[in-house]
């Protein structure tokens, strides 16, 4: 009776040990990945900083407008050149609508 209960403690003390190397691999390997984690969440914070960072100077007020006036050959609007369209059916509606 007793060399079964001592090979049954050893078979318990051996699965006991195995699955206390696994999780402390498990515990190193998670560990790991959270850290790999944090390191690309920091870079992916120094990269959005950047490209905003490059984003405002893009959107500046006179940048905008020299790139309209330069690539889009875009100018400012004039009486001279503005054009006013009238909406010939527009004084019918509104008077019969009383």
């Amino acid at each position: 009776m007793s060399k079964l209960l001592n090979a049954v403690l050893l078979v318990l003390l051996l699965g006991s040990a195995f699955a206390l190397v696994r999780n402390a691999y498990e515990s190193r390997r998670l560990f790991a990945a959270l850290d790999r984690a944090k390191n690309e969440q920091f870079q992916l914070e120094a990269d959005y900083k950047r490209l905003d960072a490059e984003r405002q100077a893009q959107a500046t007020n006179l940048r905008v407008e020299r790139v309209a006036r330069e690539k889009l050959a875009m100018r400012p609007a004039t009486p001279a050149v503005t054009q006013y369209v009238g909406d010939g059916a527009a004084p019918a509606a509104s008077g019969g609508a009383r």
